[in-house]
């Protein structure tokens, strides 16, 4: 589906976003990408976070939760720096798309 690739790059920019803030597990990403709109399958979003994590964008780490291994994604000097690139581009495509400056 055509719109699900566009989606999928606004949906890493959340993710970055997010996880430059705090770290991040997946069900809690989740929620929040659901919350503006996106419905995001396990299917992926565990390969979108292991993609940007090999990418060098995430780093993960495990931690014991109610007696369940769960796995945190922060971003990394390199993803915050990709996520400021980002957030020029997107000011630029909002003033040409939606603002029609």
């Amino acid at each position: 589906m055509l719109a699900r690739e566009f989606f999928l790059g606004f949906i890493k920019i959340h993710i970055l976003y997010h996880a430059s803030k705090e770290p991040i597990f997946g069900v809690e990403i989740t929620e929040e990408l659901a919350r503006h709109g996106y419905s995001i399958s396990p299917g992926t979003l565990y390969p979108t976070l292991h993609r940007l994590e090999k990418e060098g964008y995430l780093k993960s780490s495990s931690k014991a939760v109610n007696g369940r291994v769960r796995r945190y994604y922060r971003a990394t000097a390199e993803g915050k720096l990709v996520l400021k690139e980002s957030k020029k581009k997107i000011r630029e495509l909002v003033t040409e798309v939606i603002e029609e400056k």
